[in-house]
């Protein structure tokens, strides 16, 4: 076995949970992170020998809030990976961190250790939007924490900004733009605010919070596009944006459908030919290393079929777009059905082909979800013409925890 992959670590603390927040996070389980910290070390120990001859060139932390679970912790779990795989000394190794639990001697230890990207949630450069969605730091700490990564001499940073916000207008989404671009990060990913079931978010919103209605969201996404190209961030990804040669390598894995190893409650893999994920349950899953056998919440063998469907829902997130020949040599399928709807896409400013790769524009992204099921039916041959384009679908970012 051979090739390269990506690591991800699910770390489900948090100080405080968001109200908009459905990713698998715990607040106030301080008590179980250092028998977490055991199993997760276990679970890493005897998965090892599976990728012995595959060389990992990209690590990411994700969560919950890995800057919480502590510096001390996150470099023991690296010291592990680099003992046990075979990681390049070019990979790129991210952390997520909340403003309000970083500190430049941390992020130096951090960066010491090997880790060489942040990606920081500021969300909102408005004090009012931050306390209504239960964000716990302020803009302040935003600049501090900006000040101590660059400190740590930490080079690629990453912000993640949130629009579609209770009582949030052009005016202050602007002003959230522009003072993350003032922050001169590397990176930018700017999600819409989506309103999960069975969230603090969602009781609100049946209790009467107002948010800025689809079209509004439209609006906000492309001021967005506009500002942060003007500004010299490029959009490789619905959501994302980076100065040139600064993409997100790890989260690119998931949109080119290359392959990426889980560890912890919640994870996704895709790894020899199979996608699966573990239970989101942090005592299962303690239970389930303690045992020789982390409870496995899905699993799937993706047929060639299935990734045929895969090169088109993932590529068609990027910039990158897919291509006539790729896809006919990957897959051994005709082509020529799904270039006919990309070129009456195309028509409506969509989607646009360069070169001989086709990549959906700013417009086209707002109604991704919409288009590429169109195509997935046509590559299926169940298509049927809509009549109408009512249904407005914005876009949402892809969940790989």
């Amino acid at each position: 076995m051979s090739g390269v992959l990506g690591i991800y670590i699910h770390i489900p603390f948090c100080k405080s949970k968001c109200d908009y927040c459905d990713f698998y996070s715990l607040a106030g389980q301080e008590e179980l992170m250092n028998r977490y910290q055991k199993a997760l070390l276990t679970h890493m120990k005897a998965f090892a020998p599976l990728l012995k001859g595959r060389a990992v060139d990209t690590i990411y932390f994700g969560g919950g809030t890995p800057s919480y679970y502590g510096q001390k912790r996150l470099r023991e779990i690296l010291a592990l990976l680099q003992q046990k795989l075979s990681v390049s000394r070019q990979a790129e190794i991210t952390v997520e961190c909340n403003p309000d639990s970083v500190d430049w001697r941390s992020m130096a230890r951090l960066r010491r250790a090997g880790v060489n990207r942040i990606s920081l949630g500021m969300q909102s450069a408005d004090p009012g939007q931050l306390r209504c969605i239960h964000r716990i730091h302020t803009p302040r700490q935003v600049e501090q924490a900006v000040a101590d990564v660059r400190k740590a001499h930490i080079q690629n940073l990453s912000l993640d900004l949130i629009y579609g916000l209770p009582d949030q207008t052009m005016e202050s989404w602007i002003d959230t733009l522009k003072a993350a671009i003032a922050l001169e990060p590397e990176h930018l990913s700017c999600y819409g605010l989506k309103v999960e079931a069975n969230t603090p978010l969602a009781y609100k919103v049946d209790h009467g919070l107002a948010l800025p209605d689809s079209d509004c969201q439209a609006d906000l996404y492309l001021k967005a596009v506009e500002l942060l190209q003007r500004a010299g961030y490029r959009q490789y990804e619905i959501s994302n944006f980076a100065k040139t040669g600064m993409e997100s390598r790890h989260n690119l894995k998931y949109w080119m459908g290359r392959e990426y190893i889980g560890f912890g409650p919640g994870a996704h893999s895709y790894f020899d030919g199979c996608r699966y994920s573990y239970q989101r349950d942090l005592l299962a899953y303690i239970a389930g290393v303690e045992t020789g056998s982390p409870p496995i919440d899905e699993s799937q063998p993706i047929s060639r079929t299935e990734q045929a469907r895969e090169y088109l829902l993932l590529r068609l997130r990027t910039q990158r777009g897919i291509e006539e020949w790729e896809y006919r040599r990957k897959f051994g399928l005709n082509f020529e059905p799904i270039s006919r709807r990309l070129e009456f896409f195309e028509r409506h400013r969509w989607a646009e082909q360069s070169g001989h790769r086709w990549h959906l524009t700013p417009e086209g992204f707002l109604l991704s979800n919409t288009l590429i099921l169109e195509l997935l039916d046509v590559q299926d041959g169940t298509f049927h013409e809509r009549t109408t384009w009512h249904d407005f679908i914005r876009p949402t970012p892809f969940d790989p925890t």
